[in-house]
């Protein structure tokens, strides 16, 4: 049975944070470790998970400051790879796992790689919101034959990039594509390294793996619904999709970026104060260009 560990990145969700542990530890497919990346909350996790008992090895990772979903997934995702797991399942502490979850997502990734071949770099669940309905922030994008597996007998669909809410990674992707960006924080870190994975092959979404993601409220995201609570989670997206689009695209791609995120401030009439404040974000894309982390390989054994 190939191994698998479990990595769970939280700040400041107790009460969810134990949903989704007791989650996990209910799966028909056990994980070989799970590892529980705490980004200093402040909020009672450290001692909650000081004295944690689950029947499944658990290593906890104490941040010494709030390094965000990016961060935190960089480093768990790490140290999956260092305990020598055969992939590294990847979620936020809001994502609640179905029984069945991670062996469906190893029976559809595997079925995936039979079909299209070795290079396929990640399996992705179906998120639903809490109320059984499709969570609008969490749908793959589809590629032009997103279908070819559907019509193979498979329940897959190819999928160019997903979100970090219940994702399965073999270790080879670690170690040939590296970890992802840390310096992103928070937003499209998700978008930035899945597009990286497949650059040479799709991953896919397997349909009969299912979680939920119990987020405030359900409803997608675009750069007209910023306000002055919002601004700090936008001006991270926006800084690290304009770098994105300039450094690993083109200039083109990221003047047509700028041009779309005006719009759409000036369609949902934000406030000029906002869109200044973007603007500056924008223009860091130039000179913020994080660099890719690559784990350290492992010691080999003499023969």
């Amino acid at each position: 049975m190939v191994t698998v560990a479990a990595v769970v990145v939280t700040f400041n969700r107790l009460e969810k944070l134990r949903t989704v542990l007791a989650s996990i530890e209910a799966q028909t497919h056990p994980v070989e470790r799970l590892i529980v990346v705490d980004n200093a909350s402040t909020d009672g996790t450290a001692d909650y998970l000081a004295s944690l008992e689950l029947d499944l090895p658990i290593e906890i990772v104490t941040m010494r400051e709030n390094t965000g979903g990016a961060g935190g997934f960089s480093e768990g995702m790490l140290r999956g790879y260092t305990a020598g797991a055969d992939h590294v399942w990847i979620m936020d502490d809001d994502c609640y796992p179905e029984p069945g979850a991670l062996e469906a997502l190893v029976r559809g990734f595997e079925g995936a790689v039979a079909e299209l071949g070795a290079d396929v770099p990640f399996a992705c669940s179906v998120v639903k919101f809490t109320d059984g309905e499709i969570c609008e922030m969490n749908n793959p994008v589809p590629t032009w034959d997103w279908g070819r597996l559907l019509v193979r007998g498979q329940q897959n669909v190819m999928v160019s990039t997903c979100s970090f809410v219940s994702v399965l990674i073999p270790r080879w992707v670690i170690s040939q594509y590296g970890l992802p960006y840390s310096e992103y924080f928070i937003w499209f870190d998700d978008r930035e390294y899945t597009l990286r994975l497949t650059a040479r092959c799709p991953g896919v979404q397997v349909l009969d793996s299912v979680v939920v993601h119990d987020m405030g409220d359900n409803k997608g995201v675009n750069f007209a619904m910023v306000t002055p609570q919002t601004l700090w989670k936008f001006a991270y997206g926006v800084r690290n999709e304009a770098s994105y689009q300039l450094h690993h695209r083109s200039l083109l791609y990221f003047l047509e970026f700028g041009a779309r995120l005006f719009v759409s401030l000036h369609r949902g009439r934000v406030p000029w104060r906002l869109r200044w404040a973007l603007a500056r974000k924008f223009l860091a894309g130039i000179t913020f260009n994080p660099q890719v982390r690559y784990p350290e390989p492992l010691p080999t054994t003499a023969t």
